[in-house]
């Protein structure tokens, strides 16, 4: 219940400019004005959470305003004591005693959220991919906890949401009692590998909540903001598992093509390609967490509850079987085999899709540089070709032996190159698809000439020497890749049914 100071410092916040906009939670209260925004705690005690007193409202939102400036520092301004003064008015960081606490911030733009761009499709490639390498750059920098194994926060998730189902009565009991023994299966299957990632320092002190209306544009770049504060429990925890919580708020919008990229290119970053496997089991435990969450709050709203189950449905999806597999895309320069990867790769395996790897990208990473800077041409060599290929064996090799899907794309020119690849699945016992993209000088040129911010280096004149080499006997699946983008990855597709 909402104490009567709590009830006087909302309207002491509401009264401090024109037309603010409020907006309650469970637990906080926002009061948003044209140039500032106001984060309150509710005065509730719940059995993870404790704001009854003003002074753990204080303690929480000093907290907050902590771990928050990791991601935001330009969006959280500080925090302001509200204190009832001796002629009994509130004021901000006054002398009188203290009644509540809030969270001074910068407003930004509802157009700016993630989750507005999401259901507008304005969420490209090229901010998927910064905010990636954001994300990526925050669970490098944060803390490690080694005090914690690694399959306890998984172990603490999967406790808290049989607790949840056991309250939700909009499920079927049979998918529910599915959903335990399925992850119970899982962490059974993952245990030593999650606590030798605790034992790495995988286990960090992350955001806890990163889903799509915690990220904003500000000031053109993607900020992570409104992390979880009120539990060190919940917000440590694997850094994989942080970034599932994004990668299923977009699987479930329908956006896996955006999923995969995301996933992509922060493995791209971190080359924490080892244990990839873990995703579905993560998105899946996110998604259930959301499944009982939304049954908590939907009453008689059919939409919510149907939303839950939506949640509980794709839980399941994800904790079914699949078979790792191993599917090279290949062609010239200017075949479209990057961008027909990029298409496949989310529907290759279960959510969040196959882990790509362009010999493009990884040249570029052999040279320290990022993915769309240039290499001079005499980088280019037939030393250092085989050194390419042999990196993305290696890398693939990991991934398949882990025990997840890879796409991998590039030239293939020589016979001995796609050979080695095929070596790979026939190592690792997994099933392997060959495809050899096509089309005509004129088009494969046309599309070379027309790049711009690619991680290809190649020219017209590349082509022309490739042209030149042939690639020999091709036993690889020749897909004819002359149209455009969809209609080349349809026949990819149904190449590799």
């Amino acid at each position: 219940m909402q104490s009567e100071d709590q009830t006087a410092a909302i309207g002491f916040l509401t009264n401090l400019g024109k037309a603010p906009q409020r907006i309650d939670t469970h637990i906080s209260t926002v009061i948003l004005f044209a140039d500032k925004v106001y984060k309150l705690k509710r005065a509730v005690k719940l059995p993870y959470v404790d704001f009854s007193t003003p002074l753990l409202r204080l303690s929480a939102c000093a907290t907050e305003l902590f771990l928050n400036r990791r991601t935001a520092p330009g969006l959280y301004i500080g925090v302001r004591r509200i204190t009832r003064e001796a002629d009994g008015q509130l004021a901000f960081d006054g002398a009188g005693e203290l009644a509540d606490a809030v969270v001074e911030m910068l407003p930004f733009g509802q157009d700016d959220l993630f989750d507005t761009m999401a259901r507008e499709g304005r969420l490209t490639g090229v901010l998927l991919t910064r905010l990636a390498h954001v994300i990526a750059g925050f669970h490098k920098d944060a803390a490690q906890d080694f005090t914690r194994s690694g399959s306890h926060a998984v172990e603490a998730a999967l406790e808290a949401n049989e607790g949840g189902f056991g309250e939700a009565r909009i499920f079927d009991p049979l998918k529910v009692a599915r959903l335990f023994n399925l992850c119970r299966a899982r962490l059974d299957q993952f245990h030593r590998i999650l606590d030798a990632r605790g034992i790495a320092g995988k286990v960090r002190r992350v955001h806890g909540d990163l889903h799509l209306r915690n990220i904003c544009l500000f000031k053109g770049e993607p900020v992570l903001f409104d992390c979880l504060e009120f539990s060190e429990d919940l917000g440590t925890t694997d850094v994989l598992y942080d970034l599932a919580f994004l990668l299923m708020d977009l699987v479930h919008r329908g956006l896996r093509a955006q999923a995969n990229l995301v996933f992509n290119r922060y493995i791209d970053e971190t080359g924490d390609d080892e244990a990839v496997a873990l995703m579905p089991f993560f998105i899946a435990i996110r998604a259930a967490v959301r499944a009982h969450v939304g049954a908590s709050s939907a009453g008689e709203d059919h939409a919510k509850a149907s939303e839950a189950r939506d949640y509980l449905d794709l839980a399941l999806e994800l904790l079914g079987p699949h078979q790792p597999r191993l599917v090279a895309v290949s062609g010239l320069s200017g075949s479209g085999k990057s961008s027909v990867a990029a298409q496949i790769a989310a529907r290759v395996d279960l959510a969040p899709g196959a882990r790509i790897l362009s010999t493009d990208r990884i040249r570029k990473q052999l040279a320290g540089i990022s993915a769309e800077e240039k290499l001079p041409a005499e980088a280019y060599t037939q030393l250092s070709s085989v050194r390419v290929y042999a990196e993305q064996r290696a890398q693939a090799t990991r991934v398949l032996g882990g025990g997840w899907s890879v796409v991998v794309d590039g030239v293939f020119l020589k016979p001995e190159e796609r050979e080695a690849i095929e070596a790979v699945a026939s190592s690792t016992h997994v099933r392997f698809d060959g495809l050899w993209l096509e089309a005509s000088r004129d088009v494969l040129a046309s599309r070379v000439a027309a790049r711009a911010g690619d991680p290809s280096d190649a020219t017209v004149d590349v082509l022309d020497q490739q042209l030149a080499q042939r690639p020999g006997a091709l036993s690889w699946r020749p897909v004819d890749a002359s149209a455009s983008l969809d209609e080349s990855t349809e026949k990819t597709l149904q190449a590799l049914v």
